[in-house]
């Protein structure tokens, strides 16, 4: 499923103690950006060699992950028109299991075979002038998608098999927390446990920050024009994640359409929910759940927020002044795990 990519503000960086030391890494990986900062409290690692981890962890992700590596796993997969079962990795496995634990969880909202009805609406590689798209087109879409109907997997041996040839499936909305928490495994394995990995405005936090603090995350108010922080969470040992439908959309005809789609309806979503973020036990988590909860919206979001105990800041428009004036609401659990004021 395609989505926003929020912008993460990192706070209170400055003034690190030279002892000890505070390691940086920042690249390029899943069409967006990384950045890592890690606290070596021996002071002894050699940071070339974290390089190469983080280096190695990437290439493996994206081998088994990536939508845009023809010769990925989950490419293969998707090119093969039989129906038969397909053994896949374990890695494989690992996010596909959390990706139906989630779908269940989201009444279906999130869907990793969406693709072809988020194709049909041109998001990624919208061509300014495509029309928006016939309704026979997105049923047509519709009856190709659908992860529980189109989608079986085992368990011992790992398969997964389609229900129908032309069933694809992207993992845009859970691979990218996947290759996080998997670089921060990278990074404790080298016995760093004060570190902060984030990459295209998901992220995992452990420890400290460099000032010997939680690290402060800013959670971006869903505005086109500027950007601004509308709240800071503190974070420790959990994973991040924000969905929004501010900045990847188009307007046709005075419609304004996000590339946030409803998988009941196959067209994008029209509540007023701008922003959601979630707080979870890791990235992964976060990543599905953040855009889950996006496509429902904050009534149900919310309800289903308490129901499984998740943590989730809503952020949305207020229809009584004008789209550039927002209300906010947290679940219980986001308000648990925040500092009293």
């Amino acid at each position: 499923m395609t989505r926003f990519i929020p912008l993460v503000f990192l706070l209170a960086l400055a003034g690190c103690n030279p002892d000890p030391v505070t390691l940086e890494f920042s690249g390029e990986t899943m069409g967006t950006t990384y950045n890592i900062v890690a606290i070596d409290g021996s002071a002894k690692l050699d940071a070339a060699a974290v390089q190469t981890a983080i280096d190695t962890t990437l290439a493996e992700v994206n081998a088994a992950m990536s939508n845009w590596d023809p010769n990925s796993e989950i490419s293969r997969f998707n090119a093969q028109q039989g129906t038969e079962p397909v053994e896949i990795s374990a890695e494989l496995a690992k996010v596909m299991g959390a990706a139906m634990q989630v779908h269940e969880g989201s009444m279906g909202r999130f869907d990793v075979t969406l693709g072809p009805v988020i194709e049909l609406w041109g998001f990624g590689a919208r061509n300014s002038d495509s029309p928006v798209p016939e309704d026979e087109a997105i049923a047509a879409a519709l009856a190709v998608v659908g992860q529980s109907k189109v989608l079986t997997l085992t368990d011992d041996p790992a398969t997964m098999a389609k229900a129908r040839p032309e069933t694809s499936v992207y993992l845009a909305a859970i691979a990218k927390g996947y290759g996080i928490d998997e670089l921060a495994a990278a990074l404790r394995e080298m016995g760093l446990t004060d570190y902060m990995v984030e990459i295209g405005g998901d992220l995992v936090a452990s420890g400290k920050n460099p000032d010997g603090n939680p690290w402060r995350i800013g959670i971006e108010r869903p505005e086109t024009s500027d950007r601004q922080v509308e709240e800071i969470v503190q974070l420790a040992d959990m994973g991040m994640a924000t969905s929004g439908d501010y900045r990847n959309y188009f307007e046709e005809d005075g419609v304004r359409y996000s590339h946030i789609i409803d998988s009941e309806t196959g067209r994008p979503i029209t509540h007023t929910t701008a922003s959601v973020t979630v707080l979870a036990e890791n990235a992964m988590m976060a990543d599905a759940w953040a855009t889950a909860l996006l496509a429902l919206g904050e009534e149900r979001g919310m309800e289903i927020s308490r129901k499984n105990n998740l943590a989730v800041y809503f952020i949305s428009r207020d229809p009584d002044i004008d789209d550039k004036q927002f209300k906010t609401s947290a679940s219980p659990r986001f308000i648990e795990l925040q500092p009293a004021n």
